[in-house]
């Protein structure tokens, strides 16, 4: 079973409830005042946390505008994924996972935060971080897999691959599940 399968403890939930309220309120105080003349002290305020509980959760501002993390999950459910899967379906299979198990509060959070993190100019290195994160995380994963390339250059190409689906199915996009495993079986088909 893995972490995103096992039932979460009152506490992991609470923790989720906080990190959605607060970023639901900045959300709302970023449309309201816009994201340069929004300050943690206020979104602290509007969520009902202290700017302490804000930093822990998030450290920096921007950090609001990256989703609550899936690409651990997903990399997870990847590592996970049959072994009789290559390699693209078998990421296919993990976005599918991940996506299938979020709540409809979740998708809405997802979708919110999407929106402004391409909205927002400040953003766009933030959106580049993630993708070299996500590269690094799956080139990783492939040592686990299989049919996996045990050179690390080649890792690193199968990798950018797919986050290269990823990025052309989401720009402007702010949540592009359908698009993406289209996409993903199309890489797949091609990479055969």
């Amino acid at each position: 079973m893995s972490g995103h399968d096992r039932p979460q403890s009152l506490r992991e939930r609470k923790k989720v409830r906080t990190r959605l309220a607060i970023r639901r309120e900045a959300f709302r105080l970023f449309a309201k005042q816009g994201y340069a003349n929004t300050t943690v002290e206020q979104i602290a305020e509007a969520a009902d946390v202290s700017p302490r509980t804000f930093y822990r959760y998030f450290g920096v501002k921007e950090r609001l505008l990256i989703s609550d993390d899936k690409i651990s999950p997903i990399v997870e459910a990847f590592i996970a994924a049959p072994k009789e899967l290559p390699i693209v379906p078998a990421y296919r299979h993990a976005v599918g996972t991940v996506f299938d198990g979020l709540t409809q509060e979740e998708r809405d959070d997802f979708v919110a935060g999407e929106q402004m993190m391409y909205a927002i100019p400040e953003a766009r290195g933030l959106v580049y971080t993630e993708y070299v994160r996500l590269i690094d995380l799956i080139a990783d994963a492939l040592t686990d897999r299989p049919d996996g390339p045990t050179d690390e250059m080649e890792r690193r190409v199968v990798a950018g691959a797919i986050v290269g689906v990823l990025i052309a199915a989401s720009h402007n996009n702010p949540f592009p599940e359908d698009v993406l495993l289209r996409s993903l079986e199309i890489l797949g088909r091609r990479l055969t």
